[in-house]
């Protein structure tokens, strides 16, 4: 079918709808960072997994990064190559599966370097002409992200092996380092922390083979300084010739490609607050706007301050958005709308394919929207619809 992009009109909602137009823009932006800088840039299926797209994104880039078995699997049968992989802790029971679906694996630990570097050595042994590079993630100490929930760099995180702990002679095989410490931030952010990363690690970096600079490089933002970007990767390289530099954004591929479209189901009024209350959740379907917090952009709406909505004046269509589930902090606040919202509405939340995706869940047997990808010459193609058979097999 065919689609206005403007009102989504005929859709079912609730429903995910990434536009092809907008997708192929940030590739193209990211494939030219990467040509331009002599970098390799790919893609991290903790913010973007629609595998259905890969054909589009495999057009652009060449490799992905997974976090776990799942997705190591994922990019080889789906992607079609091999992933980088990290993961803060591997298991006897799926190390195996994941050599074989990795080129490169990086340890969290020391520990877990000793525990697994012996099977990937005999591995590489059985399989001489793809073997796995491994290497060591560390943390620098530094970070410049300010909302502690996803700052990799806290005290006493769980994440990287400080410089401290690192032997002056690398142990056997470790070629190359892994650091993440950005959460949508800018190319200054990662001069900061190149600065960072090269006083605490710069010894080692002449010895090994490539260093991966994590994700959260948000370069297709339209306030991002790619400009700027491209200079300190260059230098880096000029610095570090000896290093194959990779960066694994995630939300940067799928950044402002498209809506999630929703309908108001009712509408209710309690001490002066309305709240219009819609067929998607904001626990099941959006959980970053409750965790980090923030308020998403709702089309043809103003966004206001969370507390306007206590204070709004007869007549004035200021309304909270409610969630459908039964947890009482689904719901955020507050937008003004031009006119009175009445069941059967459509709310249109702006930037909601990446991170939303991947990280929806089925709290109160709450189905998943439909995924839809709109093409440029505007089909609409539905990659899935979920219902009861989704939820049932999810419980067993």
């Amino acid at each position: 079918m065919k689609t206005d992009r403007q009102t989504y009109a005929g859709v079912p909602t609730p429903c995910y709808i990434m536009e092809e137009d907008l997708l192929r823009r940030n590739l193209s932006l990211i494939r030219d960072v990467a040509e331009r800088a002599g970098v390799e840039i790919i893609l991290a299926f903790k913010a973007f997994a629609l595998w259905k797209s890969f054909p589009v994104f495999r057009e652009y880039i060449h490799h992905t990064t997974a976090s776990s078995v799942n997705e190591a699997l994922l990019a080889a049968e789906e992607f079609g190559s091999k992933a980088h992989t990290y993961s803060p802790a591997y298991t006897d029971r799926d190390f195996d599966t994941i050599m074989a679906c990795s080129s490169h694996i990086t340890f969290n630990s020391l520990s877990q370097y000793e525990r697994f570097y012996g099977r990937v050595a005999r591995y590489n042994h059985l399989h001489s002409s793809e073997p796995v590079s491994c290497g060591l993630r560390v943390n620098p100490e530094y970070s410049e992200i300010e909302v502690e929930l996803y700052n990799p760099c806290a005290p006493g995180s769980r994440f990287g092996v400080m410089a401290s702990q690192l032997p002056d002679v690398l142990p056997e095989g470790i070629d190359g380092f892994h650091c993440h410490c950005h959460c949508e931030s800018s190319s200054y952010a990662l001069e900061h922390t190149l600065a960072h990363l090269e006083a605490k690690f710069g010894k080692w970096f002449p010895r090994l083979k490539w260093l991966n600079l994590g994700g959260g490089h948000l370069m297709t933002r339209k306030d991002y300084d790619v400009e700027h970007l491209v200079g300190i990767l260059k230098a880096l390289r000029t610095r570090y010739p000896n290093l194959s530099i990779v960066l694994e954004p995630g939300s940067a591929f799928a950044w402002q490609t498209g809506p999630l479209v929703a309908s108001v189901v009712d509408v209710v009024e309690n001490k002066g607050i309305c709240t219009a209350i819609l067929d998607v959740s904001f626990t099941c379907h959006m959980p970053d706007c409750l965790e980090m917090p923030y308020q998403p952009t709702v089309r043809g709406a103003e966004t206001l301050e969370p507390d306007a909505v206590k204070h709004a004046a007869p007549g004035d269509f200021v309304y909270r958005l409610g969630g459908n589930s039964c947890l009482s902090g689904d719901f955020m606040g507050t937008w003004r709308f031009d006119h009175p919202l009445v069941p059967g509405e459509r709310i249109i939340f702006e930037d909601m394919i990446h991170y939303t995706t991947v990280k929806t869940n089925m709290f109160n047997g709450i189905p998943h929207p439909s995924i839809a990808m709109l093409h440029s010459d505007g089909t609409l193609e539905y990659y899935r619809h979920f219902g009861y058979a989704d939820y049932r097999n999810r419980m067993c």
